[in-house]
């Protein structure tokens, strides 16, 4: 008997025990390599039972220009934005709008508040679950130290409204021109077609 592979345990684990997501729909992946299998078990979302542990808690009591209260923000964002955006939650891997979504342009902006984050230029095929960008657009994106259950990780939020958006890697060996992978829930995201950087759109709300 072939017994699967820890990511594939996972994965389907997700798809049994997560009440805040969509159920995964039918995925047979071919056989991770050791580079993909690594990237996944680095970046794994927020599980019951292990989400805690792959999500983020840390206080964020930085401050933003645009600022809501928790009330605000539901009334603005559906329940699963709110849980990723404001409470630092994580969506399942594969599931997400953008995840293959490879535009040649446009810019990606902050889902909360408009902001625009990620030119479309920016991303890259990861294989990792969720959208990847090699850089942000100067300014937009903030990092801070996440420290949960001691494990160094770097998160990533909007710089306008300190909305969640992931985590960033370094050094995993990608073909980019930085070495850093921005790992984003695609909910955290809206795409434009056109280029709000340049025409002045969506930087506050």
């Amino acid at each position: 008997m072939r017994i699967p592979s820890f990511p594939t345990i996972i994965r389907t684990f997700y798809a049994f025990s997560n009440t805040t997501t969509r159920a995964l729909p039918h995925y047979q992946p071919k056989a991770l390599l050791p580079f993909a299998r690594g990237t996944i078990l680095k970046s794994m979302p927020t599980i019951p039972f292990l989400g805690s542990l792959f999500s983020s808690s840390s206080k964020d009591m930085t401050s933003y220009p645009v600022q809501k209260s928790d009330d605000e923000w539901q009334a603005v964002l559906n329940k699963e934005q709110f849980r990723v955006l404001r409470e630092k939650g994580t969506e399942a891997p594969y599931t997400g709008e953008y995840d293959k979504h490879m535009p040649s342009a446009g810019v990606y902006t902050c889902a909360a508040c408009q902001a625009p984050l990620y030119q479309a230029t920016h991303k890259f095929k990861s294989g990792c679950g969720w959208p990847a960008y090699f850089d942000s657009i100067p300014g937009a994106v903030t990092r801070h130290t996440d420290r949960t259950f001691g494990m160094a990780r770097t998160e990533i939020v909007c710089s306008n409204c300190g909305g969640h958006l992931g985590h960033v890697f370094k050094g995993e060996g990608y073909p980019t021109p930085t070495d850093e992978r921005h790992c984003v829930n695609s909910i955290s995201l809206k795409f434009a077609e056109g280029d709000p950087v340049q025409e002045g759109k969506g930087s506050k709300v």
